[in-house]
């Protein structure tokens, strides 16, 4: 695996509540390589925009590290991570309401820029112009107000919006999920453009496989708050290993209506994470569950090239 921008190691964020503490990531341990895309895939609630949120520290960790090309960035003050913050940043999931309805296009998309002191006025108003353009936008985009564009258009104002500092790493926090399968198709083909001609690197959060499979390099699968697979996109989307994955791969839906799926629907619901479950956390819905699986948090194995797994009965 090329050298990883990112590198985080037994990463956790756990929320204090009246009804007790829940755990939304547990002992997260992950690499995203310099360039690349990983996908990270799981059910709702499994913690995933709470591990991209943490990565960027807009929800400060509980425990863990958070290696960003050398510099730990759990250690650094308000002022150091603001300097930070212009190689990271997001795309939001909602392009609705990530978009302020007061403000122009322009002023929104500028908003970095001014953050960061980066150019004059009118330098300023030419980056945004050539951002729009970037996206697919018009430049008289900027002088309209969020409301005046579709769904597929607004995201594109959010992802220049990220683009704005020039960043070298972006979690997209299921930046396609709210738009039409046609315009998705149109989103991430940008992000692939983007990724080419800025070599960026991207966390791609999503809940559809399909989508993941195409548009990243790896991916991550993440169930009540733990990471219980990874590997290379292709090979783990043909031959998952995880029960886990395996049952998300069969709820993918098939084009093709003369094919059959092999359906495997899980029993029971996702446990609460106030009270996740001892040892392995996916073993009460596991229809390969043993008693040893209530024991012990199952340790990584490596199934086949650059691939790791966590379950003893896989």
């Amino acid at each position: 695996m090329p050298e990883p921008l990112l590198s985080l190691r037994g990463l956790s964020k756990h929320f204090e509540t009246p009804r007790g503490t829940v755990r939304a990531v547990e002992d997260v341990s992950l690499d995203i390589a310099r360039g690349s895309i990983t996908g990270l895939v799981g059910e709702s609630g499994s913690g995933k925009t709470t591990l991209g949120r943490t990565v960027l520290r807009l929800i400060e960790p509980t425990a863990g590290t958070i290696l960003f090309d050398g510099t730990e960035l759990t250690g650094l003050g308000q002022h150091e991570m603001l300097a930070m913050r212009r190689r990271m940043q997001i795309i939001f999931q909602d392009p609705v309401s990530s978009l302020n309805p007061r403000l122009k296009v322009g002023t929104i998309i500028a908003e970095g820029l001014r953050a960061h002191r980066m150019g004059a006025r009118a330098e300023r108003r030419d980056r945004v112009a050539a951002l729009l353009e970037e996206v697919g936008l018009q430049a008289e985009a900027m002088d309209r107000y969020p409301h005046e564009f579709s769904g597929g258009q607004r995201q594109r104002i959010g992802i220049a919006r990220a683009l704005a500092v020039e960043p070298e790493f972006i979690v997209a926090d299921e930046s396609v999920s709210a738009l039409d399968v046609s315009i998705q198709a149109q989103i991430l083909n940008l992000l692939l453009d983007l990724r080419e001609k800025r070599n960026l690197t991207m966390l791609f959060i999503a809940h559809d496989l399909s989508v993941v499979e195409y548009l990243c390099d790896r991916i991550a699968v993440m169930y009540l708050g733990r990471i219980v697979e990874t590997g290379p996109a292709r090979p783990l989307s043909r031959e998952p290993v995880h029960p886990y994955t395996r049952a998300l791969l069969s709820a993918v839906p098939q084009p093709d209506p003369k094919v059959e799926r092999d359906r495997q629907i899980l029993q029971g619901t996702v446990p609460s994470p106030l009270d996740p479950p001892s040892g392995c956390v996916f073993r009460t819905r596991c229809p390969r569950a043993l008693p040893a699986c209530a024991e012990a948090v199952p340790p990584p194995s490596i199934p086949g090239p650059d691939r790791i797994v966590h379950c003893i009965n896989p």
